[in-house]
């Protein structure tokens, strides 16, 4: 062997070794990850191609709908391999949740069914929800809400991303009862969490070619707390010129949803308010079995309908929308940087809604969810091949 070939050699190993320890330890020593610090770095595929995704199936129709991702994902050829980790809602131990959390500190990514919380259960159980985003650091839920040709609603033309901050403020779990009757419940505002929030949200904006960013608040009431919001998101939006800034109160801000809904489009957060502003936007393009959601930090990303409910007395019905489980694949499948494969069932998901005999009962009709999954299916087979190259 000669010298330039054990040069060569040498070089070689020393590379693959300090990729190892990067893999090993998170070193973040691509320049990719100080660009992406507001979004988590989609995992690396393994080999093959391969992705392995942690799926969680939740409660009520989580499992059902759960199986039907599976079961497409097989028949589209889509490189992804779930990693299944139940959680028993029942139970008092957090073994489950943590096994959830590693599987998905592991693989960087999960698909989830909503698990249930149970109000009954004493104070000292946490939500297993709310534990889980607050563990991984899950601090932006982003949620599309946008009017689908085929589906009747009293509103037209909705087009709205709502960005919710999902770590602090009235989830943040501290509550306590010194005095019998009285229950005091901390809403934790940060200024380095309203910050990171609306720089996710003016970012979203400019990246998807937003023209207004509208922050929700109720600073009038809640000077401080509300009031270091309302004030990081203007100081935010101050570096961001081309996009027009607003703010307004929460109790008036669902007031204008419900009668004129297309004057927003980018909307900014604290956790309570975007838990309400959600639903409602949800219900006013359709319903809960129509909108997907995500959950990003800085290291990982879960994806789920958008909201939260676990639908338990539709359980295993067979009756169960799944668009909005089949969608939160999609954008699963993009995070992954598999945007054929997402385009391909995303475009089929939306063809099969706009056929009105296989609504389901959500939407006024009789279609079951087993029917709506095998019509994607055919939809997939007649629009393009199921071997797609990436």
């Amino acid at each position: 062997m000669t010298a330039r070939s054990v040069q060569s050699l040498s070089g070689a190993l020393k590379l693959l070794f300090n990729n190892r320890l990067t893999m090993v330890y998170g070193v973040a020593t691509s320049t990719q990850r100080h660009k992406s610090s507001y979004t988590a770095i989609p995992p690396p595929a393994r080999y093959g191609g391969r992705h392995t995704v942690t799926l969680i199936p939740g409660d009520g129709i989580g499992p059902e709908l759960s199986k039907h991702v599976c079961e497409l994902f097989r028949f589209c050829c889509v490189p992804v391999d779930f990693e299944v980790v139940n959680v028993d809602s029942t139970k008092d131990s957090e073994d489950d949740i943590n096994n959830a959390i590693m599987a998905i500190r592991r693989n960087g990514v999960a698909l989830k069914g909503n698990i249930e919380t149970n109000h009954n259960l004493p104070p000292s159980y946490k939500s297993r929800n709310n534990l889980l985003r607050t563990t991984l650091d899950l601090y932006a839920n982003v949620m599309h809400c946008q009017s689908l040709p085929g589906v009747r609603s009293r509103q037209t033309n909705i087009d709205i991303i709502i960005i919710r901050e999902n770590t602090e403020g009235e989830y943040s779990s501290l509550e306590h009862e010194n005095v019998p009757g009285v229950v005091e419940c901390l809403k934790i505002i940060t200024r380095t969490k309203s910050l990171r929030i609306a720089d996710y949200a003016f970012k979203t904006a400019r990246a998807q070619g937003r023209r207004r960013v509208t922050a929700v608040h109720k600073a009038n009431i809640m000077k401080l707390a509300d009031g270091l919001f309302l004030e990081c998101c203007k100081e935010v939006a101050s570096g961001y010129p081309e996009i027009t800034f607003d703010s307004m109160i929460v109790d008036n801000t669902t007031m204008q949803l419900v009668s004129r809904p297309q004057q927003f489009d980018v909307m900014v957060m604290p956790n309570l308010y975007g838990n309400v502003v959600s639903n409602v936007c949800a219900g006013l393009v359709g319903g809960p079995g129509l909108v997907p959601g995500a959950n990003y930090g800085t290291d990982y990303a879960v994806f789920e309908t958008g909201t939260r409910n676990t639908g338990k007395s539709i359980a295993n019905r067979n009756t169960a929308n799944p668009t909005a489980m089949l969608l939160a694949s999609c954008l699963l499948l993009d995070h992954l940087k598999l945007h054929a494969y997402a385009s391909m069932l995303r475009r089929a998901i939306l063809c099969t809604v706009t056929e009105t005999r296989l609504h389901t009962a959500d939407l006024g009709g009789h279609g079951s969810t087993s029917e709506v999954v095998r019509s994607i299916m055919s939809a997939v087979q007649s629009t393009g091949p199921r071997t797609l190259s990436i």
